[in-house]
């Protein structure tokens, strides 16, 4: 009987590794999110169907004994791979977390390029709790929740996954609302914009994200180690395939690239109609539904080089652009690139210094204790960023942002 060698996941998923073909992977992915990371199990080992007279050796003829050998060949080095990739993605062995009165989060890695996440619902419920003001530690290790997803919170050792349940859940622990000003027919509004972004906008962004655009996303991957082009580039293509196919069951999928940027496009220009010249989505003061536009939106600012929606960001539809840039500076002090005055004062910067600053991993945070260079308490008012800088669009000179974003 023939054998063949995989490597089991803890989750549904068996990857196999013997056969002289190009690596499969199956397994069952949530809607938030799609792209899920590769962690290690076991290596397996499992008989493979027709293993007798009818199986893949026996359909060889018998002077093709060099196809035999390569065969072997290939199937040995493929079993050695398994155990190679078995010892480079095992999981760590998991940390006690002491999650009491402690809100921890688990998320993606930090991307290399600067921005927090690739994850836009990861985005999004950092900039939550940052916009609601609560303490958190992160947690990096890449662990989907119990339902398969990412991200997801413990707190007082209950594990909660899923954006909106997340919120839900710290509303109804400790009293946070960002929604408390909002009306019956305003907040109806903020959950159909933000069903709107998360179950139509998100899958035409995965696209651009991780199908059109999957060489630049490569880029931006967190994965090291003596193999990490190699890792980066399974991962991404495994992710890719993913994607696509959950956007065919989505049913959006299913239309033409042209077809789906079309909706995309009508999704985003709904999104700056709605905005338009005010300081948030629905008003001057945050709520929710901005964690929601904002986790998304920041993938077209940023993480999409030369794209559809990037162009599109930062040219026609100019203050969703403006809004994201808001919001970074006044809850992600320390998300900053260096070419930032470009945007917002008078000053020149040549195109060699336009470079990205890493974000640095704060095992915890917590806006209310943030600190300047000088060990100084830094105060926030709801109509300054932490340097100071007004946030209003009356201060800001689109037309100089234009001819900067031109320059590119």
């Amino acid at each position: 009987m023939l054998w063949g060698v995989g490597l089991a996941a803890p989750r549904s998923c068996v990857a196999d590794l013997s056969r002289n073909r190009s690596l499969s992977l199956g397994w069952c992915a949530g809607p938030e999110e799609p792209p899920p990371a590769l962690y290690g199990g076991e290596i397996v080992a499992f008989p493979l169907a027709g293993g007798g007279a009818g199986g893949t050796m026996a359909a060889l003829s018998p002077d093709s004994w060099w196809k035999k050998t390569l065969y072997l060949t290939g199937g040995a080095l493929l079993a050695a791979a398994a155990y190679v990739l078995h010892e480079l993605l095992a999981i760590r062995k998991e940390e006690e977390l002491d999650s009491k009165d402690a809100i921890i989060l688990h998320q993606f890695s930090r991307p290399t390029n600067g921005v927090p996440s690739l994850s836009p619902f990861c985005l999004k419920m950092e900039t939550y709790l940052r916009m609601a003001d609560l303490p958190y530690q992160n947690y990096f290790d890449g662990k989907l929740s119990p339902q398969g997803k990412m991200p997801w919170i413990e707190y007082n050792h209950k594990k909660v996954s899923g954006t909106e349940f997340i919120i839900d859940f710290l509303e109804e622990k400790l009293g946070v609302n960002l929604n408390k000003h909002l009306g019956p027919h305003e907040r109806a509004v903020s959950r159909a914009v933000t069903k709107m972004v998360e179950e139509h906008l998100y899958w035409t962004l995965a696209y651009c994200q991780w199908v059109e655009n999957l060489h630049e996303t490569r880029k931006m991957v967190s994965l090291f180690g003596p193999f990490s082009d190699l890792l980066k580039w399974i991962f991404c293509h495994l992710t890719k395939g993913i994607v696509k196919r959950e956007m065919y069951g989505h049913g959006i999928g299913r239309f033409s690239e042209d077809e789906m940027y079309t909706l995309m496009e009508k999704d985003m220009r709904t999104l700056a109609g709605l905005l338009g010249d005010k300081k948030y989505i629905m008003g001057p003061t945050v709520s929710t539904v901005d964690a929601t536009v904002f986790g998304h939106l920041a993938q077209a600012m940023w993480t999409l080089p030369g794209t559809r929606p990037e162009r599109l960001i930062k040219g026609e539809l100019i203050n969703l652009a403006m809004y994201c840039e808001r919001i970074r500076r006044k809850f992600w002090p320390e998300w900053h690139h260096d070419d930032d005055n470009t945007l917002y004062e008078s000053e020149e910067s040549s195109e060699a210094s336009k470079t990205y600053s890493p974000l640095q991993d704060f095992s915890f945070y917590s806006r209310t204790g943030t600190f300047d260079e000088e060990g100084n308490s830094i105060s926030q008012t709801p109509d300054t960023d932490y340097t100071g800088h007004s946030l209003f669009d009356s201060d800001v000179d689109l037309d100089d942002y234009r001819d900067h974003e031109q320059c590119k």
